[in-house]
């Protein structure tokens, strides 16, 4: 008996089972085997398949097995992309892209985004398992409220790993382990909450031992907080200090040292207890350019915590960005109950929102909150000095911004601005926010605009998009202004741009001009003069002969060379010959005949009345 486990396997295990006449006991998984049949059908249509997920995992193998045709895996957007570049045809082909169940969700989306828009043939089918992506969600959510997070599963895992992957973007402190026998105490050093994630298949019993180990670790830490805390500060060695400064973070244990050197990685301090005090580059500042020997003179006075004594040795490692942070907690929360409004520099774009650090606290803005509108780009806030309001106060010294609310308030108050004062005239600066058949909304600082199609280009345009783009900033001035409706009315075309005044200011009568016949009718053909402008060569200006329809003697799109004979500026119309460029003999040739076809006809038509009348 052969039993098939639920990562499934490729089809000639299968074929080969069958050959052998072995009874098979197949477990793979529903979502796996869904996958199997999507790939087999697609590459069954002749389609290219591209596969999310770690090539040398069971489940990626066993999908690949399924696969009639070309079959690509890629572990995440770098290889995608590598894949991509390497064959070129493939934004031309038929592409069918599926993941593995526990592939990561926030390189999913990313690897999505990159198919496309160098893909547009591209079908895309959502193969991570639904337990799979709420438990990455779940995940990010805890680790984004605490100071340490703790994964407990096999390192082969590929579940595991990824929730592993997930807590680290949010939580720095984040251990993987596989036993209880990993844990150390020093992972939870300085922390006040700790989160629990586990992967899929790890055995009920070895979470419960986990957090069993866990708790007693915790439980001396907290017994020796508490004697310390009924210490008097003088009571206390310089080690009691430091546990009680890192478990409550109150600052308890602060000294203020003096500058006695300075070099790149690192300051010297004086703290007044005998030691050797130093502060390294990433505890005086969170910024990683921060240059110490520009920031920190000899002399200068630092308020400090002790992070770390070393009595052999004599020296205390120190912090300063961790005494600041103390100091700029205080501020957050006083900000929450104000609604005052921060200043901060957006961090990192993380899943779910952006993270903004200002006086060194670390605040979390959800998608929803930092920027103005949806679909806005977060990655464009990224190291960019943002203005945000504290709206939530959590557990852990967790701090919740918004970005959105301090935009919106000083959108209202550029929209009251702009309309106190705008005129028919006004010209502005704006940026295309979107576009319509119709037209295109400008943002001119404050208030949307909306330029007509016709107001777009000089010459006649079928879509806004063929002259501007969604983000573009352009020149734009009032034309019409409905403050009952609050609408406004704006103008792109410049007067310089006008066709007809640039044929104005370049072409005369009589001068020679290359034309292009861009249309004919019954009573001449009309010919493109410039962009804008075009002329109108009468069927007798077309050639030095009598012409009895233009098609005679024209085709769309010839280039021919023609006289500006007559320019009407008031009907804004040009008139054009060819026969005024032909030889002058044989135009006064050409005149000749033309006269006496035009005496013939005047004799034939009596004639042909009279004739008419005798018959009648």
């Amino acid at each position: 008996m052969l039993v098939i486990r639920s990562h499934g396997v490729e089809r000639e295990i299968y074929e080969r089972a069958e050959a052998l006449n072995i009874k098979t006991v197949d477990a793979t998984c529903v979502f796996v085997s869904k996958i199997h049949k999507i790939v087999n059908e697609e590459s069954k249509q002749g389609n290219i398949i591209l596969i999310a997920g770690d090539k040398n995992h069971q489940e990626v193998i066993g999908i690949k097995g399924h696969c009639e045709g070309e079959a690509y895996v890629f572990s995440g957007p770098e290889e995608l992309e590598k894949i991509l570049n390497e064959n070129p045809e493939f934004a031309e082909k038929c592409l069918s892209v599926v993941s593995q169940t526990t592939f990561n969700q926030k390189k999913w989306e990313i690897c999505q985004e990159i198919l496309k828009k160098v893909c547009t043939n591209a079908k895309i089918f959502d193969t991570i398992c639904n337990a799979t992506s709420n438990r990455q969600r779940e995940a990010a959510e805890l680790a984004a409220v605490n100071d340490v997070m703790v994964v407990i599963g096999g390192r082969h895992s590929s579940n595991t790993f990824k929730l592993y992957e997930v807590c680290r973007t949010f939580c720095p402190r984040t251990y993987l382990l596989e036993t209880a026998e990993e844990l150390n105490a020093s992972y939870f050093e300085g922390c006040n909450s700790v989160g629990v994630v586990a992967g899929a298949s790890t055995p009920a019993g070895i979470i419960k031992e986990v957090i069993k180990t866990m708790s007693e670790i915790l439980q001396p830490v907290d017994e020796q907080i508490e004697e310390v805390a009924q210490k008097s500060f003088e009571e206390m060695t310089d080690e009691e200090a430091f546990e009680a400064s890192l478990s409550s973070l109150t600052g308890d244990q602060k000294v203020c040292g003096v500058v006695l050197a300075v070099k790149s990685t690192e300051v010297q301090v004086d703290i007044g207890r005998g030691l050797a005090g130093y502060v390294s580059k990433e505890e005086y500042s969170l910024d990683p350019n921060v240059d110490l020997t520009e920031e920190v003179k000899v002399g200068d006075k630092l308020n400090l915590i002790i992070m770390k004594i070393n009595d052999q040795e004599g020296t205390a490692m120190l912090s300063k960005r961790r005494y600041d942070a103390i100091a700029g907690w205080d501020n957050i929360v006083a900000a929450k109950d104000s609604a005052e409004i921060l200043t901060g520099v957006v961090n990192d774009v993380v899943k779910g929102g952006v993270v903004v650090y200002t006086n060194n606290v670390r605040v979390f803005i959800p998608a929803s909150q930092a920027v103005a509108s949806r679909g806005d780009s977060l990655e464009e806030l990224k190291g960019k000095e943002v203005q945000f309001r504290i709206i939530e106060i959590g557990r852990g010294r967790k701090a919740v911004g918004s970005i959105r609310s301090v935009l919106r308030e000083q959108r209202k108050a550029q929209e009251e601005k702009i309309w106190s004062s705008i005129a028919v005239g006004d010209r502005f600066t704006g940026v295309v926010k979107s576009l319509t058949t119709y037209g295109a909304f400008v943002d001119i600082g404050g208030v949307d605009g909306m330029v007509h199609i016709s107001e777009l280009s000089w010459t006649r345009i079928k879509n806004p998009a063929e002259v501007v783009s969604v983000g573009d900033t352009i020149e734009v001035y009032v034309k019409a202004i409905d403050a009952d409706k609050r609408k406004i009315s704006l103008g792109y075309k410049k007067d310089e741009e006008n066709p007809w005044t640039i044929f104005q200011n370049n072409y005369s009568v009589d001068d020679t001009v290359t034309v292009k016949i861009v249309s004919m009718t019954t009573y001449g053909a009309f010919a493109r003069i410039i962009p804008g402008i075009d002329g109108l060569i009468h069927i007798s200006q077309i050639a030095n002969k009598h012409v009895a329809k233009p098609q005679d003697e024209l085709t769309i799109g010839q280039e021919v060379e023609a006289k500006i004979i007559a320019v009407d500026t008031e009907k804004k119309r040009v008139s054009l010959s060819i026969r005024a460029l032909l030889p002058e003999a044989v135009a006064e040739e050409a005149v000749v005949e033309e006269a006496a076809a035009e005496a013939v006809e005047a004799v034939e038509e009596p004639v042909a009345e009279v004739e008419a009348t005798e018959a009648e």
